[in-house]
């Protein structure tokens, strides 16, 4: 049963707050409780009034508790040293507010309230954007965005060398940037100058930064395309459609050029090897015309006009054995007759042609063929005859 349940008796026998004699104590005094503590850790007297000889300090501090807080507070001095730097930065440890030395990343410790220590991220490559209006060399005004990207490989310089790392490095790209544009006409930041703008503005950032060591290096900068103002946007957009345009007909016709160009070299080889062919067919029928004169020469010395006689048949013979036309000489006249057989029998096969089946045109053919063979025949047989006469004649 509850010691304060109603019906218990005399309930204030069951009363917590009561010592044995009787007396209401009420709740824990806590001046109390830490007065207590205090003296169990050494501080101050016995606690009670006209005591003089409790550790030979009435009221002060004794040296053990002076030296057990003194113990205290250099653990937690040490303890409180102790700082960690990510794998990604770089620790910059300063001593009473000048520059010590670099810590690498993991584990270290300082002297508390002697360094302190500023980290910084060396490791993430970082970005800005600068942009705005610019006039460019022939004064239009175009918008140009520019982003950068930058990491820190010198924390020192980074924290110290000047006021504010960042920021100094957005002027200087506003300033190069500016002034590269302001060097170039509309045309070639809109079109195909884009590249050199890019180029030409990083190379005159890294000089800028430069004398003011700001421990930032500039990994890359990629130049936006750039617009012209709404007003003339539509008529630079016909420009640089045109541009466009004027770009792929030259690259159709370099891959034109690059496929024509094998062709034309293959003939010219070809031209090249049919002519070096030429010339040793000539060389080599000259050396056996030379040949061929030097065995004639000693027949033709010595007997010159039978020898000169049969070199004059032999070349008439080569030129109407070649021809369809015919030369008769009538033997006591002075005319001669000539017989075009070729247009003779040229006329007469297309006549028959006409006229005939394609069966009896195939056969026609094939004998036309064999009495062109059989004119040709007599005709150098007539060249031989009137040869004859013509030479006996002589």
């Amino acid at each position: 049963m509850a010691w304060n349940q109603p019906g218990n008796g005399n309930n204030n026998d069951r009363d917590p707050w009561k010592n044995q004699g009787g007396r209401d104590q009420g709740p824990p005094d806590l001046d109390e409780a830490v007065r207590n503590l205090m003296r169990k850790l050494g501080f101050g007297g016995s606690g009670k009034k006209g005591n003089n000889n409790s550790g030979g300090s009435s009221g002060g501090f004794s040296m053990k508790g002076v030296g057990i807080i003194a113990v205290l507070l250099v653990v937690v001095w040490f303890i409180a040293g102790f700082y960690t730097v990510k794998e990604a930065e770089r620790g910059v440890v300063l001593r009473f507010g000048n520059f010590n030395t670099l810590v690498e990343s993991g584990l270290h410790w300082r002297p508390i309230f002697i360094d302190t220590v500023e980290t910084v991220d060396v490791s993430n490559v970082r970005q800005f954007q600068s942009e705005g209006f610019m006039l460019t060399q022939d004064e239009n005004v175009v918008h140009v965005e520019l982003d950068v990207q930058y990491r820190i490989i010198n924390p020192r310089d980074y924290l110290y060398a000047v006021e504010n790392a960042d920021s100094s490095l957005a002027q200087a790209t506003d300033s190069a940037l500016r002034y590269v544009v302001g060097h170039t006409t509309m045309d070639e930041v809109l079109t195909v100058g884009r590249e050199n703008v890019r180029a030409d503005t990083l190379e005159l950032l890294e000089n800028i930064i430069a004398p003011y060591q700001l421990g930032i290096q500039i990994v890359d900068i990629n130049l936006l395309p750039a617009r012209p103002p709404e007003a003339v946007k539509d008529a630079f957009d016909d420009a640089i459609a045109a541009q466009e345009d004027e770009q792929r007909f030259i690259r159709e016709a370099e891959a034109y050029a690059r496929e024509r160009e094998p062709t034309a070299r293959g003939q010219v080889r070809r031209i090249l090897q049919e002519a070096q062919a030429y010339r040793e067919e000539q060389i080599l029928k000259a050396q056996g015309e030379v040949a061929r004169f030097n065995e004639l020469l000693p027949q033709y010395q010595a007997a010159p006009g039978v020898t000169r006689e049969r070199l004059y048949l032999e070349t008439l013979e080569e030129i109407y054995a070649n021809t369809a036309k015919v030369m008769v000489d009538v033997e006591g006249s002075n005319n001669m007759m000539y017989l075009p057989l070729d247009k003779i029998l040229e006329n007469q096969r297309r006549s028959s042609t006409t006229q005939q089946t394609p069966a009896e045109r195939d056969a026609s053919r094939s004998l036309g063929t064999s009495t062109d063979s059989s004119s040709r025949t007599n005709t150098t047989s007539s060249s031989g005859r009137t040869s004859d006469r013509s030479g006996g004649r002589g």
